[in-house]
């Protein structure tokens, strides 16, 4: 399409910000400046790339997504996508009352139900707006964790091949096309090398920063990182004659912490009071307090791996200390209380794992490189990964011997584990990814349990009789050998 004067159109993009409700007030302010600094001709776009909720935060777990949802509208965003917070960590039930108070599209085009195979409703496969004369065409992708997925009802569709199919659909009713790609640095650099008709693509899921955009064939690759601690900009522009639109400048800007939004900040402070007044239901009242440590073993760890067990099934439990953040308290137990001490949004598991694996994955929690590994993502919210907790075994151990040697025996229900035969685990979809304690990943015939995550399986352990004189009782017992 040919135009008669210079076309100019500006996209701010955030992308991660996990709920980091402290950065949005001075987004919001840095956003509404730039609109209202924008020139004469100039177009403004403003776009998210997901995971904008993070149920580690008070007022997301308080109001089920609705606080983000109302951030996302006071700040004016012109359309946004999931990512696999927004997906995998709310019931579609959830999903459908957050979303159905949004005032901008929410674009996805890998996402379907499965009972209908259409999006849910207040969901777009793609969306083709209006910005001053130039035709703008957005389209969403997520990453594709159909083992998931399908377990609360959608189908995640290979990205690659539906982003390919709408280009080719949309390419010719619009002036650009834009991405808005929750699937990490890897994947949109592959899509900009192989699909062709792709002006830009917004990146996320993978926190990358890019400084400055990439351009990879004719695709400018953007990414403002993670927690709201960066705002997105990149300016492009199409002069009479030309077909495409061209990059003029593009970065990443730190937040400007000392801008505010004054609005913003209120309906923030509004939503933590409801959040914390809805968390307030008491859970269970206790009679003492129970520690933990993320060294040796502990009550509210082993708490913690009672309520796997009893929840999946398994002969055996296995979790790591560092999902707890600090002892229980004796008295009146909370749901904020149980937030705040487990906010990863990390669901229980089971998996058959061979005797051999298991023995590998205790010997490593014995070694302080495996107890005191700080990491980040997986749903993990905690600090450092901590020792493993278990429930069903006993584990017998010289600690004097060398590493991968200090255990002189296992016991499962009272038998002695033998190395080759096949147990069911009950443990932590984290794990499976190969995160931390490896040989767990190796597991056979996983069957992920959603929608409950291992904080509300303490809940339901803490009313269940017993349960408290259980958690003392030694799971791990240092002998000295002969």
């Amino acid at each position: 399409m040919n135009v008669s004067q210079k076309q100019i159109l500006t996209i701010l993009h955030t992308n991660d910000i996990h709920s980091h409700f402290e950065q949005m007030g001075s987004l919001a302010a840095m956003i509404h400046e730039a609109k209202e600094q924008s020139s004469s001709g100039e177009e403004v776009l403003v776009l998210d790339i997901g995971d904008h909720m993070d149920r580690m935060a008070v007022e997301t777990e308080g109001t089920m997504g609705g606080a983000n949802i109302d951030i996302i509208n006071m700040t004016g965003y012109d359309a946004i996508t999931i990512g696999n917070n927004e997906g995998l960590t709310f019931t579609a039930d959830i999903l459908d009352q957050a979303y159905a108070g949004i005032l901008c599209p929410v674009v996805c085009g890998n996402l379907l139900l499965k009972s209908t195979g259409k999006p849910p409703l207040w969901m777009k496969p793609y969306h083709i707006l209006n910005k001053g004369g130039i035709r703008i065409g957005l389209l969403g992708a997520t990453a594709p964790f159909n083992s998931f997925y399908e377990l609360i009802g959608l189908e995640a569709l290979d990205p690659m091949d539906t982003l390919r199919s709408q280009v080719a659909e949309i390419r010719d009713q619009v002036d650009i096309v834009i991405v808005l790609s929750h699937l990490g640095i890897m994947m949109d650099e592959r899509i900009a090398e192989i699909i062709e008709g792709i002006d830009v693509i917004l990146g996320g899921h993978t926190h990358h920063v890019l400084k400055e955009p990439l351009l990879i064939n004719r695709t400018v690759v953007c990414g403002a990182g993670k927690y709201g601690q960066y705002l997105g900009k990149v300016t492009l522009e199409r002069h009479p004659g030309q077909e495409r639109f061209s990059l003029v400048s593009g970065g990443c800007y730190p937040v400007n912490e000392m801008l505010l939004d004054e609005n913003v900040t209120a309906a923030i402070l509004a939503h933590r009071e409801q959040a914390e007044m809805k968390l307030s239901r008491t859970v269970a009242i206790t009679d003492r307090e129970l520690p933990i440590s993320w060294d040796v073993e502990s009550p509210f760890g082993n708490l913690l791996a009672q309520a796997v067990r009893q929840f999946t099934g398994a002969e055996l439990s296995v979790v790591n200390a560092g999902q707890l953040l600090g002892a229980l308290p004796a008295g009146n137990i909370t749901e904020g209380m149980l937030h705040s001490l487990c906010p990863s949004p990390i669901n229980a598991c089971t998996i058959q794992l061979k005797g051999s694996d298991l023995r590998n994955a205790l010997e490593q929690s014995l070694l302080p490189e495996y107890r005191e590994l700080v990491f980040k993502g997986f749903g993990f919210r905690g600090y450092q990964m901590g020792n493993l907790c278990l429930d069903g075994a006993e584990v017998y151990y010289d600690d004097s011997l060398p590493p991968y040697h200090k255990i002189t025996e296992i016991c499962v229900q009272g038998t002695v584990l033998r190395d080759e035969q096949l147990y069911k685990v009950g443990t932590l979809d984290m794990f499976t990814f190969n995160i931390g304690y490896e040989s767990l990943s190796l597991g056979t015939d996983l069957s992920y349990r959603l929608p409950e995550f291992i904080r509300d399986l303490l809940g339901i352990e803490l009313q269940r009789p017993e349960s408290l004189e259980e958690s003392s009782s030694a799971r791990w017992h240092q002998v000295i050998s002969r």
